[in-house]
């Protein structure tokens, strides 16, 4: 296959790649996000003011986050060879701690989760390591983008569904769950392990990647100081954002009024999905990696000034609770994926930098779940008379201010200190 693969019509290729990525990340999403779908209402944390929910999502943000560290060397170091097998340990691991989480009582359900995010913080980075480097890479990285937007919908009904239809209480679902798409995730990991490296032409038009070791991931970021600041900014705020809509989805629309309508993440989340693979599909058009990393900053900063937008007409009576929460989610993932996928692409394919852009992402994924932490104790500790929409709206409002001037700074750095003209090569 992987000759097949090789020898036959880039198109195929690029299918391919986008069937196997999409179908394994949203597969890794039903080891993630069910839980999310329970409610656990009149629990709390050890008998504390944090609502038992709170504590379990943040639990398992405490380990994905230390996985993002972990991630840091360990992808940025991983060879081709043992991506597969990685892939598999990653999500067998993941399904035990949801066994656990099944069998401990009450509070001590927290810790299981933790152990839960540990391996799941790692499949972003193999996934990407598979398609990055590539002239199609944006098509195919358009493909594994857009698992996540959808998954996470997807899965959450799926728990419900478990629910409603097996009877399975709210600590058993998230296992369950994991289990039915256990089969879909192996299958989708062996097709990923056909695709055959990237070509000369890949190589000459977008850079040669390599694992990094220490000193070399160290130079990156000291090359790239100023403008890596100014997004990491950004980052930091997307990322507790699109946390705190995805993790209080549910308690959202209750308030909305949309709290019993059957298939409510789907119906909001699709729309997004498709609205981002097109952004992105229309960037991988541009051959000059200038003109493409400018695109990107387009992209985001449009999407940042449709979350505002999105809540003005939405005070303002002029869309409907769904239309408004799927205007900002698109906002926020036209904003947040480029940063998981073809930001850092391009930005090393402008530079000439040898190396991968899944460091480049674990380094922001590692200080953007910290920030998710961060909020969601706020939204507990410190804003706690506020309800859930009223403090999403509210930071809906200052991620889109704060993301228009953070984007703007940062695509003049390097406008001006490092991207270089050119179709192809930067």
């Amino acid at each position: 296959m992987t000759q097949r693969l090789e020898s036959g019509p880039a198109w195929v290729l690029a299918l391919w790649a986008m069937a196997a990525s999409f179908s394994a990340y949203f597969c890794m999403y039903a080891y993630r996000k069910p839980f999310a779908a329970a409610g656990f209402e009149g629990e709390s944390f050890f008998g504390s003011g944090v609502g038992l929910k709170t504590a379990l999502v943040i639990g398992q943000i405490v380990g994905y986050t230390i996985s993002k560290f972990m991630g840091i060397k360990v992808c940025s170091e991983m060879g081709a060879g043992s991506r597969g097998r990685a892939l598999m340990v990653m999500i067998l691991a993941a399904q035990g701690a949801l066994l656990a989480f099944a069998l401990l009582p009450g509070s001590w359900k927290v810790a299981a989760m933790c152990l839960n995010g540990l391996p799941l913080g790692m499949v972003w980075g193999v996934a990407v390591s598979y398609l990055e480097g590539r002239r199609a890479s944006e098509v195919m990285l358009a493909g594994l983008s857009c698992s996540y937007i959808v998954a996470s919908g997807v899965v959450k009904d799926a728990g419900i569904g478990v629910m409603r239809a097996f009877g399975t209480s709210e600590a058993w679902m998230p296992f369950v769950t994991g289990a039915l798409f256990l089969p879909a995730f192996a299958v989708s990991v062996w097709m990923l392990e056909r695709l055959p490296p990237p070509t000369a032409r890949d190589i000459e038009e977008r850079t040669r990647r390599a694992p990094m070791m220490a000193s070399e991931r160290w130079a990156f970021l000291t090359r790239f100081l100023p403008g890596m600041v100014m997004l990491l900014g950004v980052y930091f705020l997307l990322t507790a954002y699109r946390d705190f809509r995805d993790n209080y989805g549910v308690e959202v629309f209750r308030e909305l009024g949309y709290g019993e309508t059957p298939g409510i993440f789907t119906r909001t989340e699709v729309p997004v999905a498709f609205g981002v693979m097109g952004c992105l599909a229309l960037i991988s058009l541009a051959r000059s990696n200038r003109v493409g990393i400018g695109l990107v900053f387009l992209m985001m900063t449009a999407g940042v000034v449709l979350m505002g937008a999105a809540t003005l007409a939405f005070d303002g009576g002029r869309v409907s609770g769904a239309w408004w929460m799927t205007l900002v989610g698109l906002g926020a993932y036209m904003a947040y994926v480029p940063f998981g996928s073809v930001l850092f692409d391009r930005l090393i394919a402008s530079t000439r930098v040898v190396g991968t852009a899944v460091f480049a992402i674990y380094v922001f994924d590692a200080v953007g779940y910290t920030g998710s932490v961060g909020v969601q104790l706020f939204k507990d500790l410190g804003a706690s008379s506020s309800t859930r929409l009223e403090f999403f709206r509210g930071l809906t409002y200052a991620m889109s201010g704060v993301g228009v001037v953070l984007l703007g700074g940062a695509y003049a750095y390097f406008a001006v200190r490092h991207l270089r003209g050119g179709a192809g090569r930067g």
